[in-house]
C-alpha cells in the first residue's frame, strides 16, 4: 500500500483513468486528466517500442478516437505531428482531459489483448507521455466491467482508494503491466518476500508444483546476488497458444501452451523460460548496457552488448533448474548439443557476428524473410554459447575458484545496484579480471568476428567433447514445409545446389526425375541417388511450371551432441562434477 499523503495524490499532475466498457470489442477506453500545465500548448507521445523487446512496434497504429477537453468540458483543437505525436492547443486552461481508444486484440507479452474474460495490456502500448515529464508520478484508476475481475500488477495500490495504484515515474509506469479479469492467484513466499502466480486461460498444470519449483529457482538464483532487489514479485501466465516471456523489474509476463504443462520436456521448458525471466530482475533491468541506462522511447536504443543482456540470461536459464535439481546433467548436457545443433546449421552463423546481431535486432532478428536463415544469427542463441565457453575459460583458469556468477557479483555492485549503465569495455574488463587473462582473441573470434567456435577447445578440460553426424541423405540446401497439400520451400542455403539450380523461398517442389513427392517423402526419395547425380526437380515457381537440374553433393552435419570422453582424468572428471553440480 501507499500513503495518499506520502506522494501527494491529492495534486498528482497525471492521472489516468481506465475502463473497458464492453470488452468484446476489445476497445480499451483511456483517459488522462492533466492539471496544472502553465503552456499554451501540450505535447503527448506514444512510445513506439517497449523495453526488454526490442523491434520498434508502432503501438500507435491500435489508438483511435483521440479527443482533448478543458475543464468545462469543452473540445480542444490538436493536430498530429508525427505518427506518435500529437500536440493539443489548450490556451488559457491549465486542466486538460485527454482521451483515447486502444484497440486489444493480440495475446504476446508485448502487446494488449483484451476478451469476454481479460483485459491485459503493456504499458508502452498504452500511456502516453509528456516529454520532458517523464519524472513526475502517475496515478492509475481501473474501472472494471465485472465485479468477479481482478486486478494484478505490479504497481502498488493507493491506500484506502480501490482500484488506485501509484508509478513514481514514466518508465514505472511502463513497466508495470496490467492483467484484469477473471484469473487464478497463487501466493507464496521466498527468503521472506511475497510471490504471486497468476493464471489466466484453461490450462492442464500442475500449479503447486511450478508454485514450488519457482520458489527454488527463485533462491538459487537470488543466492549469487545475496538477495532479492524488490519488495514483492508478479509472475502473470497467460494461458494459451505461443511462447514468450517479457521481463519487467517486479513482475513478468509468461506465454505458455494452455496444454504444454503435462509432458515432462514441454514442462522443464516452461521451467527454463521462467528462469530466464527472473533472471532478468538483474541482469538487464537492473544491471543494463549504457544504452539503455534512460530509455529514448522514440526510437531505437542500439547496443551491441545484447549478447550479454539475453544469451548470458539464456545460458543461465538451463544451469539454474539444474543447480535447483529440476533436471540432471544428461538433461542439460542434452539442451546444450540442442542449442549448438541449431547455430551449426544456421548457415548466417558464417556472415553476421554476434556484435551485429545485437546492434542490429531492431532491424533483423524478429523481422525474418527469405534470407534470414543465410545472414543472421541470434545473439541469444550464440550468446549462450558464448557465455558457457566463458564460465569454462574462467572455471579453467582459476581452478573452479571463480566462475561466470563471479562476473554477474561483481556486474551488480558496480552497476546494478545504482542501475549505471555499463559500456562494452567496462563488461569486457570485468570478465577478463574475473578470468584472469587477456581475452582479446576470443572476442574479436566469438563475438566481432565469426570464425567457427572450436568446442573442443574449451570442452576439453571438462572431459567433454562434441561429436557430430551427417544427414544420411545427399545435401540440396532445401528445406521443405507442407502446405496446401505441397511441398514448399521453406529455406534455401546460401550457395547449395538449389540455390544455384534458381530456386527460391516460396516455389513448389513437385516431382524428382518424374516422380511426385511431398515435404515428407523428399528426403526418402533422394536416397535412391548417389553423390554427384543431377537430378530433374519439377516445380512451381510463380505459377509457372518448371523443371530444373540440380547436382547432390555430400550429407552435412545436421546433428551435434556433448558426450563425455572416454578414460577421463581425475582433473577432468572434478571440473565436470564442479561445473554441473554432478
Amino acid at each position: 500500500m501507499i500513503d495518499p499523503q506520502t506522494v501527494g495524490i491529492s495534486s498528482n499532475q497525471f492521472i489516468y483513468r481506465i475502463s473497458i466498457p464492453e470488452p468484446a470489442n476489445h476497445l480499451l477506453h483511456v483517459e488522462l486528466a492533466i492539471a496544472n500545465w502553465q503552456h499554451d500548448f501540450i505535447d503527448l507521445k506514444l512510445p513506439v517500442w517497449t523495453p526488454g523487446s526490442y523491434l520498434v512496434r508502432e503501438y500507435a497504429k491500435h489508438l483511435q478516437n483521440f479527443e482533448a477537453t478543458d475543464a468545462d468540458g469543452e473540445k480542444l483543437s490538436w493536430q498530429k505531428i508525427s505518427k506518435n505525436h500529437w500536440r493539443v492547443n489548450n490556451g488559457n486552461s491549465s486542466q486538460i482531459k485527454i482521451s483515447y481508444r486502444v484497440f486489444c486484440n493480440e495475446l504476446t507479452v508485448r502487446t494488449n489483448h483484451i476478451d469476454n474474460t481479460h483485459a491485459f495490456f503493456t504499458g508502452a502500448a498504452v500511456f502516453m507521455y509528456v516529454p520532458e515529464q517523464q519524472k513526475q508520478s502517475f496515478q492509475v484508476e481501473i474501472h472494471v466491467p465485472q465485479e468477479n475481475w481482478q486486478i494484478a500488477t505490479a504497481l502498488p495500490n493507493i491506500a484506502n482508494r480501490s482500484n488506485v495504484f501509484h508509478a513514481k515515474d514514466f518508465d514505472t509506469l511502463v513497466d508495470s503491466p496490467f492483467e484484469i479479469g477473471i484469473q487464478e492467484q497463487h501466493d507464496f513466499t521466498v527468503l521472506g518476500k511475497p510471490h504471486r502466480f497468476i493464471i489466466w486461460g484453461q490450462h492442464n498444470a500442475d500449479v503447486q508444483r511450478i508454485v514450488q519449483d519457482t520458489a527454488t529457482i527463485i533462491a538459487v538464483e537470488a543466492e549469487i546476488f545475496g538477495g532479492l532487489p524488490y519488495d514483492r514479485y508478479e509472475f502473470i501466465l497467460h494461458a494459451g497458444n505461443g511462447f514468450g516471456g517479457l521481463e519487467h523489474k517486479d513482475s513478468t509476463v509468461l506465454l505458455y501452451n494452455r496444454l504444454g504443462f503435462r509432458k515432462e520436456e514441454s514442462y522443464l521448458q516452461f521451467m527454463n523460460l521462467v528462469a530466464h525471466e527472473f533472471f532478468h530482475t538483474w541482469n538487464v533491468k537492473r544491471i543494463r548496457p549504457k544504452a539503455l541506462e534512460t530509455f529514448d522511447y522514440d526510437h531505437e536504443n542500439y547496443t551491441g552488448s545484447l549478447w550479454f543482456s539475453e544469451g548470458t540470461t539464456s545460458y543461465y536459464d538451463q544451469i539454474f533448474p539444474l543447480r535447483a535439481g529440476l533436471y540432471d546433467a544428461k538433461h542439460y548436457l542434452k539442451l546444450v548439443s540442442k542449442g549448438i545443433t541449431r547455430l551449426q546449421t544456421t548457415f548466417g552463423r558464417n556472415v553476421q557476428s554476434l556484435y551485429e546481431s545485437s546492434f542490429d535486432t531492431w532491424i533483423k532478428l524478429y523481422r525474418p524473410d527469405a534470407n534470414t536463415h543465410n545472414n543472421q544469427i541470434s545473439y541469444y542463441l550464440k550468446g549462450e554459447l558464448v557465455s558457457m565457453l566463458l564460465d569454462l575459460i574462467i572455471r579453467d583458469q582459476t581452478n573452479n575458484l571463480r566462475s561466470l556468477d563471479r562476473v554477474m557479483q561483481i556486474m551488480w555492485e558496480r552497476f546494478g545496484k545504482d542501475e549505471i549503465g555499463f559500456s562494452e569495455t567496462e563488461l569486457h574488463e570485468v570478465i577478463e579480471k574475473v578470468a584472469g587473462i587477456d581475452l582479446t582473441d576470443f572476442w574479436n573470434n566469438y563475438l566481432y568476428g565469426t570464425k567457427e567456435i572450436d568446442y573442443n577447445y574449451y570442452l576439453d578440460p571438462f572431459g567433454l567433447e562434441l561429436r557430430s553426424a551427417r544427414q544420411d541423405v545427399p545435401f540440396t540446401g532445401l528445406t521443405l514445409k507442407s502446405k496446401n497439400g505441397l511441398a514448399e520451400v521453406e529455406k534455401v542455403e546460401f550457395s547449395s545446389p538449389a540455390q544455384k539450380a534458381g530456386l527460391s523461398t516460396g516455389d513448389s517442389v513437385l516431382a524428382i526425375a518424374g516422380i511426385r513427392v511431398t515435404a515428407d517423402s523428399f528426403n526418402e526419395r533422394l536416397k535412391d541417388f548417389a553423390i554427384g547425380d543431377a537430378i530433374a526437380l519439377t516445380i512451381f515457381q510463380q505459377d509457372l511450371l518448371k523443371t530444373v537440374e540440380i547436382v547432390l553433393q555430400e550429407p552435412v552435419y545436421t546433428h551435434f551432441e556433448l558426450v563425455q570422453i572416454a578414460n577421463t582424468s581425475p582433473v577432468q572428471e572434478t571440473n565436470l562434477k564442479l561445473w554441473l553440480n554432478i
